[in-house]
Order: C-alpha cells, then sequence, then structure tokens
C-alpha cells in the first residue's frame, strides 16, 4: 500500500470517498488535509473504498486518522497496522466520541483513548451566528451596531466577484507583516495555506466572503461544505485595529454563504489562548471532542 503526498488534483478522489460522510470533525475535509499538508506531511492512500489518512511531521513517527469510507472498518486498520509496522506505536488522532464507538465496535478492547483539547472542533448553529440573540451575545451585536455606524461598508461574495480575490491577497499580505513580530511559526504556515486557498479559490470549492471598507478589503472569509447539515469555516482575517471587523465578518460570512446549513465548525484553537477566548465568546452549541486513540499494551 503507498502513501502518496496530497495533490489539489486527488480533489475527486477524496469527494468520492467522503460523499455521505456524517462526521462534523474538521479533518474529514480535502480543503483542511490539503491546505496543511505542508505542516503535518499529510499523506493518504485509498484501501477498497476506504481513505487513509497519514501525517509525518516528526521524522520515525506517525499518526493516522480513522479510516473513512465504507466496508469493513477493522480491515481496514489492519493495513494501518501493516504500514505502522508496529502495533505498540500505532495511534489515531482526532477520533470523535462517534469515531470512538465505530472502532469500539469492529475492535472492542483493542484500544484506548487520550482526549487532546485543543484539538477540539468548535460548533455553533448556524441561527446564533447570524442573530447573536441573548444577553450572552450583546456585546457581539454592540460591536457589529458601532462598526456600522462607524463605516462606509459592504460585504462581497467572492464566488460572485472573483476579481476580489486579488484584494484579498493584498490584505492578507498586509496583515502577515502587521502580525509577524508577535507570533512564532504557525503565523507563516497559516499565510501559506491561507494564501494557497486564495490562489485555488474555485479548484478547492471554496465559498468565500470579504468585508469592504470605502472599497478596500479588511476582512475575508472562507469555508466550504463538511456535512450535508454542517459548514466549515477555514479562515477568518480582519485587521484587529478596526473595532468589530471580526465580528461583522463571522456574522455577514453566514448569513451569506452557509444558507441551508444548520451548523458552522469553526475548527480547534490549537492551544491558543487568545483563540480558545475568541471561540468561547461566542458560546459553542458543540464542543467537538476528540481524542488520541492507541494500541492497547498488555
Amino acid at each position: 500500500m503507498e502513501f502518496k503526498t496530497i495533490q489539489l488534483s486527488d480533489k475527486p478522489i477524496f469527494d468520492r470517498l467522503l460523499e455521505g460522510n456524517t462526521f462534523r470533525a474538521s479533518e474529514c475535509c480535502f480543503s483542511n488535509l490539503y491546505g496543511w499538508a505542508h505542516k503535518f506531511n499529510t499523506q493518504y492512500a485509498v484501501f477498497e473504498d476506504f481513505l487513509l489518512i497519514k501525517f509525518s511531521a516528526v521524522p520515525g513517527q506517525c499518526s493516522y486518522l480513522m479510516p473513512l469510507g465504507k466496508g469493513d472498518l477493522k480491515t481496514a486498520i489492519e493495513a494501518l497496522f501493516s504500514d505502522c509496522g508496529c502495533k505498540h506505536r500505532f495511534e489515531m488522532s482526532g477520533v470523535t466520541e462517534r469515531m470512538w464507538q465505530t472502532i469500539e465496535m469492529a475492535m472492542p478492547g483493542v484500544f484506548e483513548k487520550v482526549p487532546t483539547p485543543d484539538s477540539f472542533d468548535y460548533i455553533y448553529t448556524s441561527e446564533k451566528l447570524i442573530h447573536l440573540t441573548g444577553k450572552k451575545l450583546q456585546s457581539k451585536r454592540n460591536h457589529i451596531n458601532r462598526f456600522k455606524k462607524e463605516n462606509n461598508w459592504q460585504y462581497v461574495s467572492l464566488n460572485e466577484h472573483h476579481e476580489v480575490l486579488t484584494e484579498c491577497r493584498r490584505m492578507l499580505t498586509e496583515w502577515y507583516h502587521l502580525n509577524i513580530a508577535t507570533h512564532d511559526e504557525s503565523l507563516r504556515l497559516d499565510y501559506i495555506t491561507t494564501m494557497d486557498f486564495l490562489h485555488n479559490f474555485d479548484e478547492l470549492g471554496l465559498c468565500g466572503g470579504a468585508i469592504c471598507v470605502d472599497g478596500k478589503v479588511d476582512a475575508f472569509s472562507l469555508g466550504t461544505r463538511l456535512t450535508d447539515d454542517t459548514f466549515i469555516v477555514h479562515v477568518e482575517k480582519a485587521f484587529a485595529d478596526i473595532h468589530g471587523a471580526y465580528t461583522i465578518m463571522n456574522q455577514q460570512f453566514v448569513e451569506h454563504e452557509t444558507v441551508g446549513y444548520t451548523y458552522i465548525n469553526r475548527e480547534e484553537d490549537m492551544g491558543f489562548e487568545s483563540l480558545q477566548k475568541a471561540k468561547m465568546s461566542y458560546h459553542p452549541d458543540i464542543l467537538l471532542e476528540k481524542n488520541l486513540v492507541k494500541y492497547k499494551l498488555d
């Protein structure tokens, strides 16, 4: 079984094998796996009707996603055992509780799980993010009202106005240089991923929106379908010195680009306290727990 580096041209393969996926985990998405492949050295293989994903960012170490697809899960996991070469070193990451139950049914008592809070996904109802009702979200409404009052603004759909993608790339570069001094290597990797998304917007099947102030892009967001009822937001960028820019970008993007979806997955916080605080401030409806699943030693 040969694992290969993910290429943009592999999207049809992923789309076929992920068709019908009902797991709301952010990893169950081609654009996420492709976009961050440069960080995690992500590779894939096809085994029968399963998509197999392998991460090997650290030389000599690897982890896998739970095989995604249809068929005998036990056989697919055993194929991963063979690739790993040592059951005692074998592990699967990003395993939600529902995935864990599926694994236990296929191979009872073989594995143990360890929660990985930095990878928990923040999921909200689209209705909450659009309407921001209730006392808990009063401050969000205040930020938006102030932004609207202080700025000559408009929302622009990137799917309808592709020419604005160029302006988004310019804004991203400016945003990166403003923030690089206060961040570590993760910001550079984020910049690479986001720029790739902007350059390959159509090929990745993304949806996008921007907030323009006086005709200039000051915020933008990108995402795509995750499941039939869940949309995933990959990117949200705004200039922090413009009061309410992030808040209105979030609200307008969901209102305009996620019609028909019940839930919005805004991905994990990666252990960054600032991201955790920002995502918790919207009071997630689901904090999707994920686990590292390891072979249980005797």
